[in-house]
């Protein structure tokens, strides 16, 4: 389980996060909802390690304390990023990328089998193990993105906007994906502007408003409250 309390974030004197607590079991999705600005992105990246938490943040995964960890560490510790724009490497094969992923020690005993899972997964990508990925459609990207994060064999996975750009058909599949990621018992801490959709798979969701958690509750309660209908859902 991911137990985050009092994480804050400031950029200068602008105060991006603001003491924001939240959990997330493994075999479970929390969608976190807010307008641009809101501080989503800031959140993943902080829990990641890309940016720093002010004093007094406490993250724990699994029990273990890594607030304030090196990224990498906290990759070791099972707490996967895929970031907004994927960040993948565009001039190396489908293969290379997904073995990149396995790098973590944690995950380095069970890369066959692994690779053999996300394959599974993302059938597609087994047809283009060598094919340069800049070359691929932005839904076939955002596969081996989503793919190399899980083949560092995480037990709570982090995605920012995974669905951005991408096809309705594309987006569906995506989203398939993502609840069996799910039912393998890997919890999901969701950023993601298709709120209907996401509310759609999610257990959970978090409202987020200037850096500060605003609301929650269960996924389809948020999806049928008109106060979050009318500001996220549109109408």
């Amino acid at each position: 389980m991911l137990e985050v309390s009092g994480l804050s974030v400031s950029y200068g004197r602008h105060r991006a996060l603001d003491a924001v607590g939240l959990e997330v079991a493994q075999g479970e999705i929390l969608v976190v909802l807010g307008a641009n600005g809101a501080g989503k992105s800031t959140l993943l990246k902080a829990l990641a390690g890309l940016v720093p938490a002010a004093p007094g943040a406490v993250v724990r995964l699994g029990g273990a304390a890594i607030a304030g960890a090196e990224a990498h560490r906290i990759v070791e510790a099972g707490l996967a990023l895929v970031p907004e724009g994927r960040g993948i490497f565009g001039e190396l094969t489908v293969r290379e990328n997904l073995r990149l992923g396995a790098y973590p020690q944690r995950a380095r005993a069970g890369e066959a089998g692994r690779l053999a899972e996300v394959l599974a997964l993302f059938p597609r990508l087994g047809e283009r193990l060598g094919q340069a990925v800049r070359t691929m459609s932005g839904g076939e990207q955002q596969m081996v993105a989503i793919g190399r994060a899980l083949m560092s064999a995480p037990e709570i996975l982090l995605l920012d906007e995974p669905s951005l750009g991408l096809s309705p058909l594309m987006c569906a599949e995506l989203f398939r994906a993502l609840q069996r990621v799910r039912a393998a018992g890997i919890g999901l801490l969701l950023v993601e502007q298709n709120a209907r959709r996401s509310l759609a798979i999610a257990d959970r969701g978090l409202l987020l408003e200037n850096g500060r958690v605003v609301g929650g509750g269960p996924a389809a309660a948020l999806a049928d409250d008109p106060a979050v209908r009318r500001a996220y859902l549109g109408g």
